[in-house]
């Protein structure tokens, strides 16, 4: 399952977005700076047109990555999501004993962000209460081998 990519539906929708807006005002942005560098004529020391064909460079790779991740991802949708256990997709709230209660969506590894609470299902805590019900006291191994004991509180 590690090699799977593994897209919720939001995030199969955020990447679309990202698509878009990389196809149509990106590739433009970089079309006007490519004949404004071309109209200047010299191409051979014409830094802007460097540049230029670098950030298309960059731009076309990003284009073909996301293409390849959509092509390639399950999606999981998280409308028919069965809250009785953890699963991708799944919102979790878990309390640690002393600590405060700690609120994460489970999600693939590209979608994975912990500043908004999106973990991944292969991080320690995500693989920790993935197919859990509520209520399970579960154990998580942190990178550094030591364990934590945390309780699911709620699944949504």
């Amino acid at each position: 399952m590690n090699d799977q990519i593994i897209l919720t539906t939001a995030g199969k929708e955020k990447i679309l977005a990202e698509l878009a807006e990389l196809k149509g005002v990106k590739r433009l942005e970089i079309a006007r700076r490519l004949k404004s560098a071309i109209e200047m004529g010299d191409l051979s020391e014409n830094a802007d047109y460097k540049a230029a064909k670098e950030d298309q460079g960059f731009l076309e790779g990003r284009i073909l990555e996301l293409e390849s991740t959509l092509a390639n991802a399950i999606i999981v949708d998280d409308a028919v999501t069965d809250n009785s256990v953890v699963q991708i997709g799944s919102t979790v709230t878990i309390l640690e004993d002393g600590d405060e209660e700690e609120v994460y969506q489970i999600v693939g590894a590209n979608e994975a962000n912990p500043r908004e609470q999106k973990i991944s299902y292969v991080s320690p805590i995500g693989s920790a209460v993935l197919n859990h019900k509520k209520g399970d006291v579960v154990e998580i191994l942190l990178p550094n081998k030591s364990t934590r004991k945390v309780r699911i509180l709620k699944i949504a």
